[in-house]
């Protein structure tokens, strides 16, 4: 369902265009082709050869609706096609935004609402104040038709009458891309996935579709995973001059090229659902957009809704009506956490890997400072044999014997009792009580439980059992062995007498 502000009075009106389409009228006619010539509007030339236009739009973060005046863009999303400095055949107090005066149709079709809503005549009986709730009922839930007079067509009940029930007004990111950024964002019904895959391919087909000129070049600004397996993909054009320099193609001027019939069909070919232009909006149109709410929307609810604004500056009210601009709400919310979750995940796993490397950065600090010191060590003994050698067989200077002198006064000091020696021989007298005390405390900690020492009695019962039977059998056996051996011996002369 589209939500429009207002019919503008002139051909703004009656010209669809892309995305959210216009918000006016202009003079020019666009070719078929892609057109490096001037412009039948005067006052702008430019290698697209387009309008005037300094439009803007949201982006498919405020929406994926087509349609004309602000196309579906308040029903499943806010995305302008186009703000500008159109020559406006309206006059300042009918234009999109702008309460345009009632016209008797319209007039009409508030009477007859008003009429399937409270008062229908189309049965003549008690049957038509059923029909009126009936009617009501249809009202509220933004569909159906509301039969109310016999010789006057039924009223159709849209999402966008002002009498249905199930809708909110959320809030969305403005755009801060200018103009000269030349940002264009195409929605394509694939994956991410096979994007990605075959970008190169989808470069070089946007630049046929752009005539193949040489001194055009087709970049990929991002990709981004959108509900329903669709992706957004943000390009831009650099146009490349003979003297060398290059500058990207203005964001309105690619995107009212993409717009033609012919060039459309081709982005259709290639799996393009939307496109519109990234730009951001001026204060005079943010304000605009602001004063007038949209249709379907009570006043009091809009201006509640700029009331409540968390972030006037860079977010914008948007109303969701029905069920669907919900659902399409929460998957983008729900795609958005995901992001973000994985974002979250690839930075955890920096941070761990950099807590890896810290550890290891340390160990290699601590090891390289024992090797400083026995380095400076080794060094100190090498230069103090030197000094020795270098000395030899001269007297003590001045400076040494000074020196001496007070190495014995440190050495005194240190020597005293009362002086640090003494206070060294207390601290270590304190260490060794408290590693006594504390192996003390370490042996007293542990301890078994009740339960835990009876299961163990119990067990080493057992045992002891058992080994008493097991003692008992092999006594018994030895015995029984014993007596055979005897029986053996005994055996033996008594034989020897038989056969002697």
């Amino acid at each position: 369902m589209a939500f429009n502000f207002g019919a503008t009075a002139g051909a703004g009106a009656a010209n669809p265009t892309g995305a959210f389409g216009g918000f006016g009228t202009t003079t020019t006619t666009a070719g078929p082709a892609f057109s490096f010539s001037a412009p039948t509007n005067t006052g702008t030339s430019g290698l697209f050869g387009a309008t005037q236009n300094k439009g803007f739009g949201f982006g498919t973060s405020f929406g994926t609706g087509t349609g004309t005046g602000l196309g579906s863009g308040l029903g499943t999303g806010l995305g302008f096609g186009g703000f500008g400095t159109q020559q406006q055949q309206t006059t300042l107090g009918g234009g999109l935004f702008s309460q345009p005066a009632q016209t008797p149709a319209q007039s009409n079709q508030l009477i007859n609402t008003a009429s399937a809503l409270s008062a229908p005549t189309l049965l003549g009986d008690e049957r038509d104040a059923i029909l009126a709730k009936w009617n009501q009922l249809q009202a509220f839930w933004g569909t159906g038709k509301g039969y109310f007079n016999n010789n006057i067509a039924p009223v159709e009940f849209t999402q966008e009458n002002p009498f249905c029930r199930f809708k909110a007004v959320g809030y969305s990111l403005m755009p801060n891309n200018k103009d000269e950024d030349g940002l264009v964002v195409l929605v394509f019904n694939r994956k991410e996935t096979d994007i990605r895959s075959q970008q190169q391919q989808l470069v070089e087909s946007l630049h046929k579709i752009l005539g193949g000129n040489q001194t055009l070049t087709v970049n990929v600004e991002g990709v981004k995973t959108m509900p329903d397996d669709q992706t957004e993909v943000i390009i831009y054009v650099v146009e490349r001059s003979p003297n060398g320099t290059s500058r990207r193609v203005p964001a309105t001027t690619l995107y009212a090229h993409f717009e033609q019939a012919n060039i459309k069909s081709s982005l259709q070919q290639l799996g393009v659902s939307l496109s519109m232009a990234r730009t951001e909006l001026s204060p005079a149109q943010v304000k605009q957009l602001l004063q007038n709410p949209p249709a379907g929307v009570d006043p009091i609810i809009w201006e509640q809704a700029k009331v409540d604004n968390p972030d006037p500056d860079k977010l914008i009210p948007v109303p969701m009506v029905g069920f669907k601009e919900l659902l399409r709400r929460l998957k983008v919310q729900d795609q958005m956490t995901k992001q973000h979750q994985t974002r979250l995940d690839i930075i955890s796993e920096d941070i761990s890997e950099l807590q890896k490397n810290q550890t290891t950065t340390m160990a290699k600090i601590a090891q390289y400072k024992r090797k400083l010191m026995a380095l400076s060590h080794r060094t100190l003994q090498v230069l103090i044999k030197q000094e020795i050698q270098r000395k030899s067989g001269y007297a003590i200077q001045a400076d040494e014997e000074q020196l001496r002198v007070q190495l014995d006064t440190i050495q005194c000091e240190l020597n005293a009792p009362t002086q640090f020696k003494g206070r060294l021989n207390e601290l270590m007298s304190q260490i060794r009580m408290q590693n006594h005390f504390g192996a003390v405390r370490a042996e007293e900690r542990y301890y078994i439980d009740a339960d835990l020492l009876r299961e163990i009695k119990q067990h080493l019962k057992q045992q002891q059992e058992g080994l008493s039977h097991l003692i008992s059998i092999i006594k018994d056996d030895l015995e029984d062995i014993k007596l055979i051996e005897h029986g053996l011996n005994e055996s033996i002369p008594i034989r020897g007498g038989v056969f002697s």
